[in-house]
């Protein structure tokens, strides 16, 4: 048995900092024993774009399971007509036939621009004259996992940083005391975590996932009430971590953990009251679909995400469904119905309570999903994975709202004209950021690698 039990460096530092009068010395000892200082620059703080930015802020919304394009923002008579007629092999379907289905959801203009959108989005229509929708977005993949890392890595294939991530990464944070990328995921999509992950990225950009209910934040309280405690404590622990950090000043991991402290501390002061939407007056709760006393749901995440955004984090995301419930409707297209209702009144009432508040101008705000679907049936009445083409839009600063990009043919199979690959629609969220997608690089393994992989073009005509 050893004689000398461990003594855990966190049991050390609570019986020093716990009002030791031994502290004063043991501090200045520490600092004066000529150990190199580290002076630690701020990793999170702001940093000019490239470019002058219309955007200082992304509210990213992602429908996880493949939203129908032909059912929501595309519309398409001769589908319609198509019922239940056989289409041969091509059109982007497969090499056999495939029974057409008809749309489940008449479309009508919306806003004064006219923009067509189904039933199944009656709020949202309403708001179409600050929206952009781009019908020719395409991807590389029909499968869930792939196609949601592509969306929000722009590699399919191997995981990379997430574009949350390269958007810490490219400008900081406003807001020392909050994160720079939060995620606000009470369920994993497809991807699992990638979708927040920095991967090779220096830690501190990696997204922290938040996922509503009462305690919202896991181990946000702090620990103590008595007052300077845990400044001292982390004073301590700082003196002891840099000492550490400066015979390792390129170990980006022991960094960010250091960091991490920091920025922990501050959140016990800021978040809570972020995240408390009990302050919103009963017209600004109605407005998202919410009710007094509400901590959870997409109402809730929506609103959330407004706060945070006032508070200068600088990109949200908001994840719509599960790896197990989402839109991935094989069985019957009906299911559609469902997962509409629960986010179209609170993505409107986002949009109406950035607007009214003056937010919208540098505010951009982008829904998407990771494909679309088939024109024909798979399954007994659904439809099946369909990257060839697929409808995603964009709103807020610098958004040309009340237009449509892109079209896809009469049957909604494959582009018709104007495409816009995902590496495209992430170099337009960055340019409106200010940053230049070619631009925005990372020394990895030997050689230089972006969002955008080697490809990428701003979508100018979408943009005022």
């Amino acid at each position: 048995m050893n004689p000398h039990p461990q003594i855990h460096r966190r049991a050390i530092l609570r019986s020093l900092a716990g009002g030791s009068l031994l502290m004063p010395g043991i501090l200045s000892e520490l600092l004066a024993d000529g150990t190199p200082a580290v002076t630690q620059t701020d990793p999170l703080a702001p940093r000019p774009p490239h470019a002058p930015a219309r955007a200082n802020r992304v509210i990213f919304v992602f429908s996880n399971g493949g939203v129908s394009h032909m059912d929501t923002f595309d519309h398409k008579p001769e589908l319609f007509k198509a019922d239940g007629k056989k289409t041969g092999s091509g059109g982007g379907l497969s090499n056999e036939q495939r029974v057409l289905l008809k749309p489940g959801w008449a479309f009508k203009p919306g806003g004064r621009c006219g923009t067509l959108v189904s039933d199944l989005f009656p709020h949202l229509r309403e708001c179409m004259d600050d929206i952009a929708v781009i019908r020719s977005l395409n991807g590389n993949d029909n499968e869930h996992y792939n196609a949601t890392l592509g969306m929000h890595t722009g590699s399919f294939f191997f995981a990379r940083p997430s574009i949350g991530s390269w958007v810490s990464y490219g400008l900081g944070t406003v807001n020392s005391n909050l994160p720079s990328f939060i995620a606000l995921a009470p369920q994993m999509p497809y991807a699992g975590t990638q979708i927040f992950n920095n991967d090779f990225l220096p830690a501190y950009h990696q997204g922290v996932r938040v996922i509503g209910g009462a305690e919202p934040i896991a181990n946000l309280e702090r620990r103590s009430k008595q007052r300077g405690l845990q400044e001292l404590e982390l004073g301590l622990a700082d003196v002891l971590n840099n000492r550490h950090l400066s015979t390792r000043v390129a170990d980006t991991d022991l960094s960010a953990r250091i960091r991490s402290f920091e920025t922990a501390f501050h959140m016990q002061a800021d978040a809570p009251e972020a995240f408390d939407v009990g302050r919103e007056s009963d017209d600004t709760l109605s407005l998202y679909g919410l009710k007094r006393g509400q901590s959870e749901g997409f109402g809730w995440q929506c609103l959330v995400a407004r706060r945070l955004a006032e508070c200068g984090v600088r990109f949200i995301e908001l994840v719509d469904g599960s790896s197990r419930v989402n839109w991935d409707q094989h069985g019957d297209m009906a299911e559609h119905a469902g997962h509409a209702k629960r986010i179209d009144q609170p993505l409107a009432g986002l949009l109406r309570d950035l607007k009214a508040r003056g937010m919208l101008d540098d505010t951009l705000v982008v829904w998407t999903t990771e494909f679309g679907r088939t024109p024909g049936v798979d399954g007994a009445k659904g439809r099946g994975h369909h990257s060839a083409c697929f409808s995603s839009w964009l709103a807020g600063a610098g958004v040309k709202g009340g237009t449509v990009h892109g079209a896809t043919d009469d049957l909604g199979a494959t582009v018709a004209e104007n495409g816009v690959h995902v590496h495209d629609f992430h170099a337009t969220i960055l340019h409106l950021l200010g940053l230049d997608h070619t631009r925005l690089t990372y020394r990895h393994a030997g050689r230089d690698y972006r969002l955008t992989d080697v490809h990428g073009h701003v979508v100018q005509d979408i943009l005022t």
